[in-house]
């Protein structure tokens, strides 16, 4: 199985990062990835390209245009490379190249690399999961991935990667939701979180919101953004409290929650805000300019 093609990935990869290295380090990698697809190479090929590519071809950010950022999303839905850098690209290219015929030597290749992996090579596996082969083979890796203590690593697993939203049962994505807010990244930037919200987890953010309150602290008015749909009595006050604050970034992500509810007293509850609910029908207020804004205030 896959999730995007391989050989149009790996071409749009190596362009982009050829830019972004030396010509000697885009010699190096082409090598490395001929001896990887071989058929011929050792295990121990991999792991020391994999380890070494930092050194050959540098770290510097990927550039893209617009241009390329919508090719990226028409190769696979959600693919986000614009914080990628050299490395990252070379170690994606490495396991793009690897023979994937035999899922079971594929994933047992990739596995290894996970389990020895340090920081740079954890990020660079992670942020690949979307567009290896096998995908459905990496689902409880990934939810593994979440635990981690490591504000890298975290961001390659949950942020702008389409790979949880895909593959991710319903209790670890609601972990990643949660911990993201709890670690105070932007959940913006979490792929699919309105298209998998869920019941589940709208009582878990709002047990976390009386949390935050009950303790005298802030809550990230991004909070609200997977509860919308699922707005009854109890949420309804909730979200009262919400418009009742002095923040008008607050007082937008209460609005934008209720616009997408149909919860009747939930819309009676944007009608009493005329002024909000015609920012939200004119597109003028929505979810991506409460995130931005709530990270900008972090």
């Amino acid at each position: 199985m896959y999730q995007a093609d391989i050989p149009a990935t790996k071409a749009f990869l190596k362009s982009i990062f050829e830019r972004s290295t030396t010509p000697q380090g885009s010699a190096w990698l082409t090598q490395k990835t001929e001896l990887v697809g071989s058929g011929s190479a050792k295990q121990k090929d991999l792991y020391l390209a994999f380890s070494a590519a930092p050194r050959f071809v540098g770290k510097e950010k990927l550039h893209l245009t617009e241009a390329e950022m919508a090719q990226a999303e028409k190769l696979r839905a959600g693919f986000n490379p614009s914080r990628w850098t050299a490395d990252q690209a070379a170690r994606t290219l490495l396991l793009l190249s690897l023979p994937a015929q035999d899922a079971d030597a594929f994933v047992k290749q990739v596995e290894t690399l996970f389990e020895t992996a340090d920081m740079g090579e954890l990020v660079a596996l992670y942020g690949s999961l979307p567009l290896l082969p096998h995908p459905e083979r990496f689902s409880k890796r990934a939810a593994e991935g979440l635990r981690t203590n490591m504000g890298d690593v975290y961001e390659a697993v949950a942020l702008e990667n389409p790979f949880p939203a895909a593959y991710m049962e319903e209790d670890a994505w609601n972990q990643l939701v949660l911990k993201t807010l709890f670690v105070g990244k932007p959940l913006y930037r979490i792929y699919g979180i309105e298209e998998r919200s869920n019941p589940k987890l709208t009582r878990m953010l709002a047990d976390y919101a009386h949390e935050r309150w009950a303790a005298g602290r802030p809550v990230s008015p991004e909070l609200w953004r997977p509860v919308g749909p699922f707005i009854d009595e109890a949420i309804l006050h909730d979200l009262e409290k919400v418009f009742s604050q002095p923040s008008e970034v607050e007082r937008g992500a209460a609005a934008l929650a209720c616009s997408q509810s149909a919860f009747g007293p939930a819309r009676e509850l944007l009608n009493a805000h005329p002024d909000l609910k015609r920012k939200v029908e004119s597109g003028e207020l929505n979810w991506q300019q409460i995130g931005r804004a709530t990270e900008t205030q972090a």
